[in-house]
């Protein structure tokens, strides 16, 4: 069995996900892949975590173990050769605050990120968790604020909030456009009750592109704060698809 290219914990995952139409996703969606459609629609998720005691091949990189994670993300999934399907997520950007987590991801995965100044915390409360995120994006502030109760609890396998946080294969396109998909290990993760209404200060439009300025002021389909674990993410594989050159 192969070994994870990468180990680290996930953890205090913020999950917004909105409704699209599917055609929204023909220009980014990898060939071999189709949307996964949920309650008639696509979906697109914001999703904001800390990244914790990250190891490559088993190395501690040292300023490189602890740090925030900001992405977008939309859901497809993969036909399978017996007629099921194998479902997974497909990245629009990836914004963390270290350079050469940037430059891994791009050099291994040929993974969208790129490296911006942000900031995370997690703050106990009474019985509560303020979870704070601040970043720059060409020059403006973006930040978000959930406050939540510390209390988690496994929701129900066939509810929204279980079907947009477990996903365990992603899915990219190689720089000679074929098809990769690389496995994410980690147990099923509780989510938290939000106690307060959120603060969210983010412009989809100006840091993912124009295609996605109908995010903003779009009210979510699901709001989901996952308590995270440790992951393992394994190395990638090319699948040749018939639509491949």
């Amino acid at each position: 069995m192969k070994k994870p290219f990468l180990t680290a914990e996930w953890r205090h995952l913020i999950l917004l996900t909105y409704g699209i139409d599917p055609e929204m996703l023909t220009p980014y969606i990898p060939k071999g892949l189709e949307p996964d459609i949920y309650d008639g629609r696509a979906f697109v998720s914001f999703v904001a975590f800390d990244f914790l005691n990250t190891k490559v091949k088993g190395l501690t990189i040292p300023f490189h173990v602890n740090f925030p994670e900001i992405n977008l993300r939309f859901y497809v999934r993969q036909p399978m050769p017996d007629g099921s399907y194998r479902r997974g997520v497909v990245f629009i950007k990836e914004l963390v605050p270290k350079y050469c987590i940037a430059l891994v991801a791009d050099k291994i995965y040929n993974e969208p990120y790129e490296a911006i100044p942000m900031t995370s915390s997690v703050e106990p409360e009474n019985n509560e968790l303020i979870i704070k995120h601040n970043f720059e994006y060409n020059n403006r502030g973006f930040d978000l604020k959930f406050t939540v109760e510390n209390a988690p609890y496994f929701p129900k396998e066939d509810s929204t909030a279980h079907f947009f946080k477990e996903h365990e294969w992603g899915y990219g396109t190689t720089k000679k456009g074929n098809l990769m998909t690389y496995r994410v290990e980690h147990p099923f993760w509780k989510i938290y009750p939000i106690s307060k209404r959120f603060y969210l200060n983010v412009d989809y439009g100006y840091i993912y592109g124009e295609d996605w300025a109908i995010l903003n002021g779009q009210i979510p389909y699901s709001i989901v704060v996952a308590e995270g674990s440790p992951i393992k993410v394994f190395p990638g594989q090319v699948i040749k698809t018939e639509t491949n050159n």
